[in-house]
């Protein structure tokens, strides 16, 4: 028998190891409790390092209801293991009686909490990404065209910034307006979730569904972040056009923006790849 005792240098800086902290309440104010996990970078608590790293803040899709924040987490860690971040969040639930924008304040108030906690969660304030999933994917462009807004500034941690460096969309729904009167006509259920989202009937909020279109709130001239866009073209949820006509959108108004078609891929499911999440890593790492 080979008696030979194979030996491995100690990770003193515990580089590739990743640790979670989870349920930290991020908002209260609107009697709600919202809580997020964060996924970071593990790190020895007798260091002294002030390093500060870059954030992804993720939404998972959730139709505005109240998405999984442990949905993602396996993919998720990997970037915490890269050296990110990563804070997976939620939002109030718009069948539970929170119409938009709540959807859109609560991911604003979550960005500006950990700004607030920068020091605490090792964050670099200047690098922030974040990054959507289906409706998630539609809160994440709302958050590129909207930074700093006071309409969906809440008064939580009001002294911080909500803008961000850097969005990933994938698969998310960009004009509200136009989706809303296509699912009135041929979904009970659908149209029951869009008159909730509403607040009420949906013939009587077309300025609100305007209002959430990242595609039609667009405007020239403006302080855009990069943003990447992914969706799959056999997506029957979200149509394929919703994010093409935004890429087209962003690339006429000479915005940063790229754009990557999954073949033959649905909504979620066999969307995921690893060589996807390549992509979004390479897209974050570059304009991050």
């Amino acid at each position: 028998m080979d008696r030979k005792i194979k030996v491995l240098k100690n990770n003193p800086t515990l580089e590739g190891m990743a640790s979670l902290i989870p349920n930290v309440v991020f908002s209260t104010a609107t009697g709600t409790e919202l809580k997020m996990q964060i996924i970071a970078p593990w790190s020895d608590e007798d260091e002294t390092e002030k390093q500060k790293r870059p954030l992804i803040v993720f939404l998972q899709g959730s139709a505005w209801t109240f998405p999984n924040v442990n949905s993602e987490i396996p993919q998720l860690s990997e970037f915490a293991r890269m050296g990110y971040v990563v804070a997976t969040i939620t939002h109030r639930n718009c069948l539970e009686g929170h119409p938009a924008p709540a959807y859109l304040e609560d991911a604003k108030t979550a960005i500006r909490f950990l700004r607030k906690n920068a020091e605490e969660y090792k964050i670099d304030p200047e690098r922030v990404c974040f990054w959507g999933t289906s409706s998630g994917g539609n809160t994440a462009l709302l958050v590129a065209l909207t930074g700093d807004d006071p309409r969906y500034k809440t008064n939580e941690y009001r002294d911080y910034s909500d803008k961000v460096s850097v969005v990933v969309d994938c698969f998310g729904p960009t004009d509200l307006l136009a989706l809303s009167k296509y699912i009135d006509t041929v979904s009970d259920e659908g149209r029951e979730l869009f008159t909730c989202l509403a607040g009420g009937e949906l013939s009587s909020k077309e300025e609100l569904f305007r209002e959430m279109s990242p595609l039609l709130i667009l405007e020239k001239n403006k302080d855009y972040p990069p943003i990447l866009i992914l969706q799959g073209d056999a997506d029957v949820v979200v149509p394929y056009s919703e994010s093409e006509n935004m890429f087209n959108a962003l690339i006429d108004n000479n915005y940063d923006a790229e754009m990557i078609r999954v073949e033959n891929a649905p909504h979620e499911g066999s969307f995921w790849s690893r060589e996807l999440l390549e992509e979004i890593k390479s897209f974050i790492k570059r304009k991050l």
